[in-house]
């Protein structure tokens, strides 16, 4: 898409300095910008690369004052970090199309009902009784389970599967290759040492503006549902086991994972390749850092945790310190 720097301060409700006709077709970072890209600064550190960039227009705060000449036109925003991403979110909805298709190398069951402006690509396969709501797109190879019910305005990438009876809400996005309702890992022990598999019947809900990142798993309830609540962002390759609940508004990054029957409070902040023990419960506003392990309850919301067994992030440092010193006295 092409815009000039005159559309750009329409867009952003900034204003141009400098030629309001210099056109854009691409982004690039401030120290890489070339003649018809379009760059930001925001953080003083770069401030070096303004009067060296080649980009054609630079985002920069409303307040920023240059001391020395600048080639690219300036688009003044009140905060350019946060007008880069409102931009970027304008881009992708100009590119989605919201248009009814269907694959005739798609295969729908007749009883399924697809809203309006419905995108269904190529080697689809929506089950029966399936409704999906208008505006929503479907990727190419997704399986959709008979009686599952998914909102408006849905993204589904290529390679998601969705398994029976599955309950998704507006505006979520599944990127590529995640996993909706798959049995849970639940086996129960027998007398001779084998295992007896113990069969899932329950589903997985998913609230309104969730994403979830590519090769995730929401695994689904022997009984009721696992539920991931509204504006939940998940990261690629999290794991989220059978009966968990993950409060509205809680991030997780790579490579967490969840074990069965825990609940996660509202808001909560999970780092990358965190693991939680089953059947506890995390309160609200909750932090665990990378590569901690919960193994009981968090009751007071708030607390920011660290390290395996995870600790108050204070505690765990005190601790840490000493742990040092005891190896540099060797």
């Amino acid at each position: 898409m092409e815009l000039t720097a005159k559309q750009l301060a329409e867009i952003l409700h900034g204003s141009v300095e400098g030629d309001p006709t210099a056109k854009v077709t691409a982004f690039a970072k401030i120290e890489h910008g070339k003649p018809g890209q379009l760059s930001f600064y925001a953080n003083p550190k770069y401030e070096q690369y303004v009067y060296t960039s080649k980009a054609s227009v630079l985002l920069v705060n409303s307040d920023f004052t240059p001391r020395q000449a600048v080639t690219p036109t300036l688009v003044r925003v009140e905060n350019a970090y946060s007008a880069l991403a409102d931009l970027l979110k304008y881009m992708s909805e100009q590119r989605k199309k919201y248009r009814r298709r269907r694959s005739l190398r798609s295969r729908i069951a007749w009883s399924a009902k697809l809203g309006k402006k419905v995108n269904v690509g190529d080697f689809v396969t929506i089950g029966k009784d399936c409704r999906i709501g208008e505006g929503t797109i479907i990727h190419d190879n997704v399986t959709i389970g008979a009686g599952t019910k998914i909102g408006s305005y849905c993204i589904i990438y290529p390679g998601v599967h969705i398994f029976p009876g599955m309950v998704i809400g507006d505006r979520v996005i599944l990127h590529a290759g995640c996993i909706i309702g798959d049995d849970g890992f639940g086996n129960a022990p027998q007398p001779d040492g084998t295992w007896r598999k113990i069969e899932h019947l329950g589903n997985v809900v998913i609230g309104n503006d969730v994403e979830i990142g590519s090769n995730t798993t929401v695994d689904r309830a022997p009984m009721e549902s696992t539920i991931i609540a509204d504006g939940v962002r998940i990261d690629n390759l999290c794991q989220i086991a059978h009966n968990v609940v993950v409060g509205k508004n809680t991030v997780m990054a790579a490579q967490t994972g969840i074990a069965g029957s825990t609940q996660i409070g509202e808001s909560c902040i999970l780092a990358g390749q965190v693991g939680i023990v089953g059947h506890i419960k995390l309160a609200d506003k909750t932090t665990v850092a990378a590569q901690s392990g919960v193994i009981g309850n968090v009751r007071k919301p708030g607390e920011t945790l660290w390290g395996t067994p995870a600790i108050a992030h204070r505690t765990y440092l005190k601790a840490f310190a000493k742990f040092k010193r005891a190896g540099e006295e060797e």
